[in-house]
């Protein structure tokens, strides 16, 4: 596995051992960061510069660090897996962003539990484990603007987003949705 833009492209990541986390090949995680750069264009908003991410069941990371190396102010990877999460760390650290990411190795509900509502991330990442696919008990928690969801199985969005783009690599599917705040705003933004 390796990066594939920004400032450190083509730099190789670590992946954890075993089979309990699965690698994005590099083809798809490609196509997700052209559909989320284009969305983002046409919004006005060129790049991830600056952007807040939140990647959960975070594996190896690759999604959150392909995010940092694109210019992300900050991540909160969401890992369970020790493993996973000390390779997590072991990337951070050598791709020198350590200072813009943070870890959890919990469980995810009970971080998303945690957060602040009035805060939301600008993008957030899903893959959970194939064999556990709680999409309907995950996506109203899950606090982000954008959400970029990879799944096994057909994903039925909940009302809470509505659906951008969805592209099959195989099996496995991309969706990538907005998030629809109640009453057209933002938590965080004053209403007028």
């Amino acid at each position: 596995m390796r990066i594939i833009s920004g400032t450190a492209r083509g730099r190789k990541i670590l992946a954890p051992q075993g089979t309990s986390t699965r690698p994005i090949p590099d083809r798809a995680k490609t196509a997700i960061f052209n559909m989320i750069i284009s969305l983002r264009m046409a919004n006005g908003t060129p790049g991830l510069d600056g952007t807040r991410v939140l990647d959960l069941y975070s594996g190896s990371g690759s999604f959150g660090l392909e995010c940092l190396s694109r210019g992300a102010g900050e991540v909160l990877f969401v890992e369970q897996n020790r493993s996973a999460a000390a390779t997590i760390r072991t990337n951070l650290d050598t791709l020198g962003f350590a200072d813009r990411a943070k870890i959890e190795a919990r469980d995810v509900h009970a971080v998303l539990a945690g957060l602040p509502a009035d805060r939301p991330y600008d993008l957030a990442f899903c893959d959970p484990p194939y064999a556990n696919d709680p999409w309907d008990q995950l996506l109203p928690l899950i606090p982000a603007d954008v959400l970029v969801a990879h799944s096994e199985t057909p994903l039925a969005l909940t009302p809470e987003w509505n659906e951008l783009r969805r592209r099959s690599y195989g099996r496995p599917q991309i969706v990538v949705a907005e998030r629809l705040w109640p009453n057209s705003t933002e938590p965080g933004t004053d209403a007028d």
